[in-house]
């Protein structure tokens, strides 16, 4: 049997760097599977894990800190190969027997390198080149237990290695764009240092994932909450690969979806994939219990309650269902401390059918649980979704809701769902719709004066919202053209009865969330 995808496991240890997850990210783009775990773990559980490499990360403490996190130090002993990155060389260094103290001259931002043995993590590098930096503190002096491998003029100690343990430290992160050779450090050391072969690859994650589901589910039925969204959908087709007529798909219809949502999925998963599917008409029921809500909070706790009213009705029309599935993603299994006490243990209850609760009653399936958002797209072209639901920007569960600033109703979301499409179909005309991460628009609850012909108007104002960000915690602005802001300003204007004024929203997260509620 050929090795499995995972069988290459690389631990990174997250001492609390804004990087771990990019870490994580450039070593699965490197074709190697890796998991963040928590810089507790013993040297007794890692050694049972087997991992082939252990990273570790940044972090914004000093080693020396009252408080800093530490790491266990005989898993330095254990044979296995680590590179440290800043503060998790600075650690391992310390740990060997080299002093770490600040530096009176601190490093930020881009800063030339000189290579004075390339070894093998730093080979193929040039002797001179650019890496990021972000330190404060330095390896200030090394036994002859270490060997120097690369200094800059104020850091004596850039890069690293020790010469009887296989310990390698960068001062500078490989894992940014700013560090152009850092991609051909890090393959360096997974596959030089580590031994690794690149394994993890989508097809054979598929491979792997079908024969667990089939494993695990048997001959029983499985239920898939489906919202529309790029990972629900790869769900619903993994599950309709590995176990086809086994799977029924509950799709709740809210009335607050986006223009030609529910046509959408009906046309992919009834007509497409042939698949099992409950479209759940329940858009009325939705909008008479927003009624006079215009608080944002009770908006989210009323559809969440009634979607799973919805759906537990639902799902009793389906005879012999034993599990339900979910789009969980590796983010949300570190987000809810899932890496405590080892790789992916606790997976987080909120995704995007809406938090279904472990009390409907159902096993819960997984199959996206290891995956980041880059990889979950990979998946979804691998298996024949179109690439407009691949490539779909995401969409909150309360839907329009939290985009219809006060009170919700039908004329309001007619409103917002016709200057929404306008944007989103120049965005895909201009092809920016895939150089940004989500792009929206949102009705205000004000009115302005406007003229249009000859007579004063006093209509509303709609906002539009477009982002950049990889990893959703933090979002720039998008700097979209004038040119296409004009033209989708016009149109909406022109086209959106009750519309006489268009703003485009210029703030950053934070201060300011993505979504305007």
């Amino acid at each position: 049997m050929p090795s499995s995808p995972t069988s290459e496991l690389v631990l990174i240890f997250d001492f609390g760097s804004q990087y771990a997850q990019l870490i994580a990210r450039r070593v699965r783009e490197l074709n190697v599977f890796c998991q963040i775990v928590r810089h507790e773990l013993s040297a007794s559980r890692v050694a049972e894990l087997k991992p082939k490499g252990i990273i570790l990360s940044g972090s914004p403490y000093s080693v020396y800190e009252t408080g800093a996190p530490k790491l266990d130090p005989a898993i330095l002993n254990l044979g296995i190969p680590v590179l440290g990155l800043c503060y998790g060389m600075q650690l391992g260094c310390q740990i060997l027997g080299a002093e770490v103290a600040g530096s009176t001259r601190r490093e930020f931002g881009r800063a030339p390198i000189r290579v004075i043995d390339p070894d093998i993590i730093l080979a193929g590098v040039p002797r001179e080149t650019i890496v990021w930096m972000s330190h404060g503190d330095q390896v200030k002096a090394t036994s002859s237990d270490f060997e120097v491998l690369a200094v800059t003029d104020t850091c004596p100690v850039a890069a690293v290695k020790h010469k009887s343990k296989p310990f390698y430290g960068l001062q500078f992160h490989p894992e940014v764009s700013h560090t152009p050779e850092g991609g051909r450090m890090l393959r360096n050391f997974l596959h030089d240092v580590c031994g690794c072969e690149g394994l993890w690859k989508i097809h054979t994650f598929i491979d792997r994932a079908i024969a667990d589901i089939r494993e695990k589910v048997g001959d029983k039925r499985v239920i898939c909450g489906l919202s529309g969204g790029v990972d629900s959908s790869v769900v619903a087709a993994l599950l309709l690969k590995a176990i086809g007529p086994q799977v029924a798909c509950i799709f709740v219809d809210n009335g607050l979806l986006r223009e030609g949502e529910a046509d959408s999925v009906r046309h992919t998963f009834r007509d497409w994939f042939k698949a099992e599917l409950h479209m759940a008409d329940a858009s009325t029921r939705f909008l008479d219990a927003l009624k006079g809500v215009t608080d944002p909070q009770e908006k989210r706790k009323l559809i969440g309650f009634h979607f799973i009213e919805v759906f537990k009705e639902e799902a009793k029309s389906i005879p012999g269902a034993k599990y339900l599935a979910q789009g969980t993603l590796y983010p949300d299994v570190i987000e809810s401390g899932g890496a405590k006490d080892g790789p992916a243990a606790t997976i987080k209850m909120h995704h995007n059918v809406g938090g279904l609760p472990a009390e409907l009653g159902f096993d819960l399936i997984e199959p996206l649980r290891d995956l980041f958002k880059d990889e979950v797209r990979k998946l979804g072209t691998e298996l024949g979704l179109p690439d407009a639901v691949v490539w779909r920007h995401p969409f909150p569960g309360p839907g329009l809701s939290v985009r219809c600033l006060g009170e919700v109703t039908r004329e309001k979301l007619e409103v917002l769902r016709q200057a929404d499409v306008i944007f989103l179909e120049e965005l895909l005309a201009s092809d920016w719709y895939r150089k940004t991460a989500q792009a929206f628009a949102v009705l205000l609850p004000v009115q302005s004066v406007g003229v249009m012909g000859d007579g004063r108007t006093y209509e509303n104002v709609v906002a539009l919202r477009a982002v950049q960000t990889d990893d959703y915690m933090t979002a720039d602005w998008s700097r979209l053209p004038q040119d296409l802001l004009a033209t989708v300003s016009t149109r909406i204007i022109n086209e959106v009865r009750g519309v006489n004024r268009v703003v485009y929203d210029i703030s950053s997260k934070p201060p300011a969330t993505i979504e305007w509620e």
